[in-house]
């Protein structure tokens, strides 16, 4: 029985990720080469960075998608992300499904609500290349229809060597066309700054703890083992900033740090 890989198209798009030249050129041969192996509603490049905004590279979606997506994405949610906090990290793996590092009640936070339902994804798997001691590549492929079958992740597991040389040929010549100086250092430090700072003078050290793990999707049990306290610890510590801040839910959380960020 015949399968993608001895699909003439897919050797096609393998010939042309081989003989371009460019980052442009290859993160688009790139993308070719994903969608011939695996159906999907856009991918997207995406240059993570320890003390700078993260930089989107090449995507294949449409205009209207792509503003929701990336550019309300890059002005400062991206904060939020698990995949931004996994790419930071030094054990990140090199491929992953989204849904696997999210933490547990990050469907119900209002970040998941507010930007990512919006994205209408319903799958994502992602390729982590560190290119740098402080940035990691990442390539998104996205489904708003279905999930990945294990046929297809299967697949993309396959092809990971084949996207890691490709990711590094695009990292190599973009690398040497945008330079570290044209980063915005001062948005990114302006950003961070408000999120770690989100609720001083209002709240103590552990209630802004507290505060970080809920903006980001913890449930109490989870803030509990991240924290090593009790989860009826974390429930009163909850109880108190939300009186202090004079909210009742996690959306008038949200929407006070969305506030606070584009003021920053």
């Amino acid at each position: 029985m015949q399968t993608v890989f001895d699909s003439p198209t897919w050797h096609k798009a393998v010939a042309d990720l081989i003989v371009a030249s460019g980052s442009e050129a290859v993160a688009k041969c790139l993308s070719v080469l994903v969608t011939a192996t695996v159906s999907n509603n856009g991918t997207s490049l995406l240059v993570f960075h320890e003390d700078a905004p993260p930089e989107s590279i090449h995507h294949s979606m449409e205009p209207r998608r792509a503003r929701h997506y990336l550019d309300r994405y890059l002005a400062g949610p991206y904060l939020l992300d698990p995949l931004y906090q996994l790419a930071l990290r030094p054990d990140k793996p090199a491929l992953c499904r989204f849904r696997d590092t999210q933490p547990d009640r990050f469907r119900a936070s209002e970040y998941y609500r507010q930007y990512v339902e919006r994205t209408h994804l319903v799958d994502e798997m992602d390729f982590l290349l560190a290119v740098s001691s402080s940035s990691t590549l990442v390539l998104v492929c996205g489904r708003t229809e279905k999930q990945f079958t294990r046929s297809e992740l299967a697949r993309l597991n396959r092809i990971e060597p084949i996207i890691r040389s490709a990711m590094q040929r695009v990292w190599d010549e973009h690398a040497r066309n945008n330079l570290p100086d044209d980063r915005d250092y001062n948005m990114h430090k302006r950003l961070t700054e408000c999120f770690e700072n989100f609720g001083e003078g209002e709240l103590t050290q552990r209630e802004r703890e507290i505060t970080h793990l809920l903006l980001r999707g913890h449930s109490s049990k989870s803030i509990a083992r991240e924290l090593g306290i009790a989860p009826g610890t974390v429930m009163v510590h909850k109880r108190n900033l939300f009186a202090k801040l004079g909210i009742t839910s996690q959306f008038e959380l949200f929407s006070r740090f969305i506030d606070a960020l584009s003021a920053a």
